[in-house]
Formats: structure tokens, sequence, C-alpha cells
């Protein structure tokens, strides 16, 4: 049935929301829509007075909490919440599997935690504070709310659910990550105590399901102990947690297509813990998941180019990636390609690789440098 709803995942889509840089507005034209339909509830305030909501589905023994967008400028999951709010306000399409997860779980999902964030489309919130660094000193009132939600919940399960940039790869592999799963831990000895099995025989379930749509690109985020950390701080509270960080497709820069992996490795979790069909899982599946390893790749990598400066050629690999400037609104940016590195990058890769040997570029000016424009070397290499 989950590939039924995969196929079917357009009847579901939340057509408003195309922009990874969707506002607190956005967000909250979208969710008046279920007013009637689920229970939504205020359960604060950012430093900037924009509201933070929980929106209730099913009344379920088994209590699961979600929340997305504590970093204000990774939207995919909220994104992906909206397709399944839509999903379970439907009439029409899979209502058995609806009734199940819905007659066995609470589930509560905060869909915008950092709206100050959201709205500048930065990581972090007002007060310059990384949410998913506040844990312990609570310094922000989105930190406050967040544990309090914990406290009057008090889940089985919880999902933080986070985006990562372009520039992750798979362990040993040439291949980018799109998907990145974490069970954190919860103390500096890495203990798998119940709490820590059960997530990793969750996540072994969600990756089986994944490997259908993405082979080769799922990954497991590095599991080093940080105590003020909010995914570290709910495991040791006792939530079985799950991170989700959501990473690159290609031709994919707004996240759409990574966006319906969330919506259905999301709704095939819910399902297997309301079946409890994610026991039957072997921890060892979710430890031979390679590890998600940062900054082995460019957007575009030349191999073998040949410069020639000053009546001297030599021969370097060139990195580039894309940098982005924000407009005033923060709705739009201007986006420019920029040497990031020179020289023998034999351990990089590219989302766009291109061996350049026997080709010459001429340098007199100097434009080859590390962070220098690169577009003009684009322009060059693509015609």
């Amino acid at each position: 049935m989950i590939f039924d709803i995969y196929n079917k995942y357009a009847e579901f889509k939340e057509d408003s929301l195309t922009s990874r840089r969707m506002t607190h507005r956005d967000m909250q034209q979208c969710l008046s829509r279920y007013v009637n339909k689920f229970v939504i509830k205020k359960i604060g305030k950012s430093f900037e007075k924009r509201e933070i909501y929980n929106v209730q589905i099913g009344d379920g023994e088994v209590p699961i909490l979600l929340w997305s967008q504590m970093h204000g400028n990774e939207s995919t999951a909220t994104m992906a919440m909206f397709d399944i709010f839509n999903f379970f306000a439907d009439t029409k399409y899979f209502m058995d599997f609806k009734s199940l997860i819905l007659k066995n779980l609470s589930l509560f999902f905060i869909p915008m935690l950092n709206p100050d964030g959201a709205d500048r489309f930065i990581r972090r919130n007002a007060q310059g504070i990384d949410l998913n660094r506040d844990a312990i000193r609570l310094s922000a009132h989105e930190s406050i709310v967040l544990k309090q939600e914990l406290y009057k919940i008090h889940p089985e399960f919880a999902f933080n659910l986070h985006d990562q940039d372009l520039y992750y790869g798979i362990e040993d592999s040439d291949y980018p990550t799109c998907m990145a799963f974490l069970t954190p831990a919860f103390n500096r000895a890495k203990t798998i105590n119940v709490s820590r099995e059960r997530s990793m025989k969750l996540i072994a379930e969600m990756v089986s399901l994944l490997q259908n749509f993405i082979p080769n690109q799922i990954a497991k985020y590095s599991d080093s102990y940080l105590p003020n950390a909010f995914g570290d701080f709910v495991q040791g509270f006792g939530a079985s947690t799950i991170l989700i960080e959501s990473g690159y497709y290609p031709d994919d820069l707004e996240r759409q297509f990574v966006r319906k992996l969330n919506f259905i490795s999301i709704l095939h979790a819910l399902y297997s813990i309301a079946t409890r069909n994610y026991l039957s899982r072997d921890m060892e599946e979710y430890q031979c998941i390679p590890f998600n390893v940062r900054d082995v790749f460019f957007d575009y990598l030349l191999k073998n180019v040949t410069v020639r400066r000053n009546d001297i050629s030599y021969v370097v690999d060139i990195g580039i990636s894309r940098e982005k400037f924000d407009k005033e609104s923060f709705t739009d940016y201007v986006e420019n390609y920029l040497i990031w590195e020179i020289g023998d990058l034999t351990q990089y890769k590219g989302h766009v690789t291109r061996n350049m040997e026997g080709h010459t570029i001429l340098d007199s000016e100097n434009k080859i440098r590390k962070y220098a424009d690169a577009k003009w070397l684009i322009d060059e290499i693509n015609n």
C-alpha cells in the first residue's frame, strides 16, 4: 500500500508551497484550512512574537512528536508536513491505512518552530541563537516552547526534522547524500538502551523503503554526543528519537522530490509504529548504513585543467560552488558561482564533473584564484 500512496502523492501535495523560502504567513495561510479538521493550538511565540503552533491528529495511546524548521532555512520537512496534513484530511483514499494510524497514535506536529529565522531564511533565530544547541540553557523563547511541549506530550517517538547542504556525500562512494538519519546518543558512551534500539530499528525500516527510490544515497549521521543538542536531550528524556536530514537530489534545488521522500518515509514510519512492524528489524541494519561525510562535493569539479599565466602552464583541478546572497525581502536571492578550491582535488567529487584534459585556459588577469567569480569559467566550459 505504501507504494500506492507514493504513486498518488500528487493528490496530497500542498501545491501552494513550492519554494524553500516559505514564510510564517505562508505557513499560517495553509494551516488555517485545517481549523475544523484537526486540533490546532498556539503553543507560544517566537522572540519577535510570531505564533508557534502544534497540530494534533489522532487520539491513540502512543504519542508521537514531530517538529520542523528549528533552523529557519530548513523547510523541506515543513512542506512535507502539509502534504501529510492533506493526506489525513482526505476522505477518498487509503482510509484503512489512515484509520489504523489514528486509532493507535496521537500525532503532534510543530511545523515551524523558528518563524523569525524562517522569515529571514537563516539558520538561527532572531537572537542569533542556534535552537538546536539550546536544549539546556533555554536562552531562546522557541527552545522553551519545544521543551514545554516535550514535557506535556511525553512522546514515545520524536522526529527531529532538518535539511543539510548540497555538499555532503556517502562515505567511500561517489554518491551525494540525499537523506541522512540518526538516532542520537544520550551519553558520551553512546549507550544503546531500549529507546535507541527502537529508533535504530525504525530507521532501518524507513531506509529499507527509501532504497527503492534513492539507492546508494542514504547515509547515517555521526552520533557524537552533544548534551545541549535537542535530539540528544530528547533521546535521554526517553523518547526514541529519529533525526532526518534532507539533502541533495539532482536538479531539485527547491527540494520538491526530497519533500516527497519525507512525506512517504514519515507516513511509513507512523504506520510501522502503529503496527509495530519495525520491531522485526535488526539493529545491525542501522549500523550498516554508511556514514554521512561533509564537504566532499562541489557544484562543478573541473579535472586536469591546464592554466596558462605569464607564459607558464600548469595543471590543476578547480572546485566551484554556488553562493547565495539574499535580497532585502529575503523571499529571493542572487546566486553566484565562486572558485572554492584549486589544486589536487582527487579526494573531492562534483555534482557536475568535467575532465578538462587538453583544454587550456588563459589566465592573464589572475582570475583563477580562491573565492573569485567563476561564472565566466562555467560559461567557457559549457560552450
